[in-house]
């Protein structure tokens, strides 16, 4: 089905606008645009009003970090919600909607690389496509969710009473970081285990609900300095620390893979040891990342790890190996029966398309509501490529923006009735 024209020029001059603002994280960070958002959001949510005057909408800020604030909107129901009900009311505000659309609001930094005809911060349309830092991750995605919930919003609005079911937009910060926007939301409330939760990542046209864990390590090697012309003197910390990587390499190489989540990886991003070229390194560094599949989790990647520390200790005479885990996020298995799939598919096909389902390679704001409120009904489906995401010269399709904005109008029109 073709998009209506005016709705494709809507969605896409809206996504162009949030992309010149910069949101790069770290860099210029949220601020900018939260505000940009909450000014869009807020003469639709004071409009919306039933004949006595009393609001059908509200709109909240949380500070999840310092100077850093997420953002809800909300179309409360009438009866509760999914986390709505009397006397169920978080202090930040009522709890988690029937449908939430999950946005981060932050980028990763600008980079070089850019065209000259494409900047970063440019917005440009070109080609069919819309070109920019954060125009596919996800910036075309939040504009789509923003015109969504204010199509929700005009409904319950014209209709002049607040539904049966209720909808929020909830916009994030820090998701390019560790998550901690999402975590502040969950700790307000605003998100747990009961509602539908649907992020607007860039997903090729596919449902994406399952996620590889994520175990992040610091893994440190204490060595003895000595001259280098003498090394028996002192214990090689570079050396130790290769040792170590040597052996959490080979163990992935052995590893089973899941049935739907594939193999399990590992990767060494970051390395950094010594101070001289002719001095005997005491100390070394290495940044690891895991992606687990079950059954192996963050219990087993630590045990993988202390067998690491061990053989370099052995190799290694006189060095002293430690390690800190800091990230860990489980591993997200697909949910088949999920009720917002099916929800999802059938507005996909009242526009005339079809939602095929997959993994998704990153990990997501809705991985983190699954994994810490073990919320069965989290799913992405936005516009764009992750394969052009965090890369100079990103861009969205219009025609993605325009189907995306489509399906999650109808899926929220549909959940408020």
């Amino acid at each position: 089905m073709e998009c209506d024209a005016s709705e494709e020029d809507e969605v896409t001059r809206l996504a162009a606008e949030l992309v010149r603002i910069d949101s790069s994280d770290p860099g210029a960070y949220e601020g900018e645009l939260e505000r940009f958002v909450r000014a869009w959001l807020a003469p639709r949510v004071d409009a919306a009003r039933a004949a006595d005057g009393t609001p059908l909408a509200t709109l909240e800020e949380l500070e999840a970090l310092p100077d850093r604030t997420c953002l809800r909107a909300t179309i409360p129901a009438a009866g509760g919600g999914a986390g709505m009900a009397a006397g169920d009311d978080s202090p930040a505000g009522p709890g988690p909607a029937d449908l939430t659309l999950c946005c981060h609001m932050d980028t990763v930094q600008l980079g070089d690389g850019w065209s000259d005809e494409t900047p970063a911060l440019g917005g440009v349309v070109r080609d069919g496509e819309l070109w920019g830092r954060g125009s596919c991750d996800m910036k075309g995605g939040l504009a789509c969710a923003m015109l969504a919930f204010g199509d929700a919003l005009d409904l319950v609005r014209r209709r002049g009473r607040a539904p049966e079911r209720s909808v929020s937009l909830l916009c994030t910060v820090d998701e390019e970081d560790v998550m901690r926007g999402c975590e502040a939301a969950i700790r307000a409330g605003w998100l747990d285990g009961r509602g539908w939760v649907l992020d607007t990542e860039p997903t090729d046209s596919l449902a994406r609900g399952a996620h590889k864990g994520r175990t992040w390590f610091e893994l440190d090697m204490a060595g003895v300095t000595a001259h280098a012309s003498t090394p028996w003197r002192g214990a090689d910390a570079v050396a130790a620390l290769s040792e170590a990587i040597c052996h959490v390499r080979r163990a992935f190489q052995t590893l089973a893979p899941h049935a739907s989540l594939g193999k399990p990886t590992v990767t060494f991003g970051q390395v950094e040891g010594g101070y001289s070229p002719y001095v005997v390194p005491d100390f070394a560094r290495a940044w690891i990342d895991m992606r687990l599949v079950p059954p192996y989790d963050t219990a087993w990647a630590r045990g993988l790890v202390e067998q690491a520390i061990a053989r370099a200790e052995e190799a290694v005479p006189g060095v002293r190996g430690s390690y800190r885990v800091t990230g860990d996020r489980p591993a997200i298995e697909p949910n088949p029966d999920s009720a917002l799939l099916a929800a999802l598919r059938d507005a996909a096909r009242g526009e005339g398309y079809d939602v095929e389902t997959d993994t998704f390679t990153g990990y997501t704001d809705t991985a983190v509501v699954a994994g810490i409120c073990h919320n069965r009904e989290c799913l992405s489906y936005g516009p764009g490529s992750l394969e052009v995401a965090h890369k100079p010269n990103e861009h969205v399709p219009v025609a993605d923006l325009a189907r995306v904005r489509a399906v999650l109008s109808r899926l929220s029109r549909g959940v408020v009735g």
